[in-house]
């Protein structure tokens, strides 16, 4: 049991102001290390272990802890020695050797001592990991099959054969029970977190559950009309222009986008571009001329007067 020089912060290694987390966290990190099943025959990790342990059951305890902060007055009939290194005031009775100290934290742990310092089996649920996952947009939206390896916290490299579901998105999480640390004694594994990124696509970009791709189309088409082939993520389908479309106008192909978890699919969006011949040929340059003089179309109407 505890004496009157321990140190609980010491023992894990932590400043007094250490949050919660920060108790947790390197407990875990130590009661691991030292745990007699990963040390077998090496006395100095039993004693090690038992007293990490014991340093966290007070410590993680909030009411526990602040007693530990605050040792109670000495009882009549004690004198107070000097105050331990710790900070914690050692007890010492005028007739016979003793050790409050040890009573306060007896009284901690119900009488008892700490139920991991024994030598009996210690249980400790496995941490969950977090890794992530690339994936192509035409993956996330159809699924795909992939073998991923990833690092533990121990270090090891895992691999792992993991289907990822049709509909997933940036930042989704994909959990996998039970494929994080594993757990000791009996305990079970923590779990595997995969966080999902997508590439960037050539040709659509995504919002939401929609995509949008820009198609370039002729003057002529826009003016007149047309059909043409459009690139969709399964194959090319056929849409209308309606005559008049002015660049930049965005069409709709329902159903085209992003399948969706909770089933059905979101919708393409065609932005058009309209393009000129960069380099026209002569006849095209005459008919473009012979255009010009023939229409009163001024694009620039709306703005007169303005400037």
């Amino acid at each position: 049991m505890a004496t009157a020089s321990k140190d609980y912060y010491q023992v894990l290694g932590i400043p007094r102001t250490a949050s919660e987390d920060d108790i947790r966290k390197e407990y875990r990190n130590l009661a691991r290390k030292h745990h007699p099943d990963l040390n077998p025959g090496d006395k100095s990790a039993e004693d090690r272990f038992k007293q990490i342990n014991e340093a966290y059951e007070v410590l993680s305890d909030p009411a526990k802890r602040k007693q530990y902060d605050h040792p109670p007055e000495p009882e009549p009939g004690f004198r107070q020695r000097p105050a331990a290194s710790n900070g914690h005031a050692g007890f010492q009775n005028g007739e016979q050797g003793g050790d409050q100290f040890n009573d306060f934290v007896e009284s901690m742990f119900g009488g008892r001592r700490s139920p991991h310092g024994g030598s009996g089996a210690f249980h400790m649920a496995g941490q969950d990991v977090n890794a992530t996952i690339g994936l192509t947009l035409e993956e996330a939206h159809a699924g795909v099959k992939r073998t991923i390896q990833f690092s533990g916290e121990q270090g090891a490299v895992k691999s792992l054969e993991v289907a990822i579901p049709a509909g997933v998105r940036e930042g989704s999480a994909i959990r996998l029970a039970g494929q994080g640390e594993p757990g000791m004694g009996g305990s079970a594994s923590g779990d595997l977190y995969l966080n999902v990124t997508i590439d960037p696509h050539p040709l659509f970009q995504i919002l939401g559950d929609d995509i949008q791709v820009d198609l370039a189309v002729s003057p002529w088409e826009a003016v007149l009309g047309a059909k043409v082939n459009v690139p969709t993520l399964d194959k090319y389908v056929e849409m209308k222009i309606p005559p008049g479309s002015q660049s930049g106008k965005r069409l709709r192909l329902r159903q085209q986008g992003l399948n969706k978890r909770a089933g059905g699919r979101g919708d393409e969006f065609v932005k058009l571009k309209i393009l000129v011949p960069i380099l026209p040929t002569a006849r095209e340059k005459e008919l473009f001329e012979s255009l010009a003089a023939e229409s009163a179309f001024n694009p620039r109407a709306n703005q007169a007067g303005r400037n």
